[in-house]
């Protein structure tokens, strides 16, 4: 780890453990109460409990399971839907007033019909972690592929590039930075909907996790069960951007001066 990296780290690391800090002297000190917000000690020690039952790690896993599957299926359909829209002008006018009428229900509202549809079980959970990934890639892919400079294209055209060739050498790039960050937002509302779709009857999952904290009224339960989501959503995030770095490597951006 160079120290770039390093520091970086320490950065991103220093209001979270400030603010562990900060309350639980606040707890300890009886300025602020422990019984609806209880400090990180006893956050620590309802993790550990919860690991050492093998509860906790069965409920990342299910979880996490679901976001890679979800994601997978919305990323992919998101990527080539868009691609259609933005490639055709006859798709788009077809299908994109659609797609963005659907994209305005709001995600609870579709819990009852994929229940419907589907049943309880993970077909419905899936689906709807998929949507919730497809609609910002889709958007993210049409929007910059319609967003690509007519001169470079002409350009393209000048020297003789077919029209495979200019979707490779010219769409194909100016498309990836937007790509990969409607993948990361993707990935963002996949955790999101994770929670709504183990509402549906799930046994398992860390969405179980937090509906159980909150029937038994265990605060401590709700929030380790939503630090864990944090951390696995900050570290799915890293993932994807190190997967994807290499294919915009090329690019000669401001962050990279610095």
């Amino acid at each position: 780890m160079t120290w770039r990296s390093a520091r970086g780290w320490l950065t991103a690391l220093a209001i979270p453990i400030a603010l562990a800090v900060a309350w639980e002297l606040a707890v300890r000190t009886g300025v602020a109460p422990g019984r609806l917000m209880p400090p990180p000690s006893r956050l620590l020690r309802n993790a550990i409990a919860l690991a050492a039952s093998g509860e906790l790690r069965t409920d990342i896993t299910a979880t996490m399971m679901r976001v890679a599957i979800g994601f997978a299926t919305g990323a992919i359909a998101g990527t080539l839907l868009g691609m259609l829209t933005g490639a055709s002008d006859t798709a788009r006018r077809l299908l994109d007033p659609s797609v963005q009428a659907l994209r305005a229900v709001p995600s609870i509202a579709w819990v009852p019909i994929f229940i419907l549809w589907f049943g309880i079980f993970e077909t419905s959970k899936l689906a709807l972690i998929a949507l919730g990934v497809f609609f910002p890639v889709y958007l993210g892919v049409l929007s910059a592929i319609q967003g690509v400079d007519r001169k470079l294209v002409e350009v393209g055209r000048v020297f003789g590039l077919s029209r495979a060739g200019i979707m490779l050498r010219i769409i194909g790039p100016a498309v990836l930075p937007v790509w990969i960050a409607s993948l990361r937002s993707g990935l963002g509302l996949g955790f999101m909907f994770v929670v709504a779709a183990e509402l549906m009857g799930a046994s398992e999952g860390l969405g179980y996790l937090l509906l159980e904290g909150q029937q038994m009224g265990q605060a401590d339960t709700i929030l380790v069960a939503m630090i864990i989501f944090a951390l696995l959503g900050k570290l799915s995030d890293a993932v994807l951007v190190a997967v994807t770095r290499p294919l915009v490597r090329w690019q000669d951006t401001v962050r990279e001066r610095l």
